[in-house]
């Protein structure tokens, strides 16, 4: 009788050892989840991000707002007739 008690108090480490096992996983497996819909989450901002900065990239580099900012902000202005000056070799 001693086995079958010993046998029976295997079985039941075995079972619990392996339900520990199995809450382990489960856990794990969320942790694991809620990190990737965080990170899918930021995928999808720098995405969005990325093409707002595409669209203020094409914006800026269009040439009437070139020379409107050229104007505004560095006070630059096309040359007058008078102020061209031609230089002969």
């Amino acid at each position: 009788m001693t086995f079958r008690v010993a046998a029976f108090v295997l079985l039941l480490a075995a079972a619990l050892a392996s339900a520990v096992g199995v809450v382990y996983a489960r856990h794990e497996h969320r942790q694991r989840f809620i990190e990737l819909n965080a990170l899918e989450n930021e995928r999808d901002e720098l995405d969005i991000e990325f093409g707002r900065l595409q669209l203020e990239q094409a914006t800026l580099g269009e040439t009437h707002q070139i020379q409107r900012i050229a104007g505004e902000r560095l006070q630059m202005r096309f040359p007058e007739g008078g102020d061209i000056v031609v230089v002969k070799p």
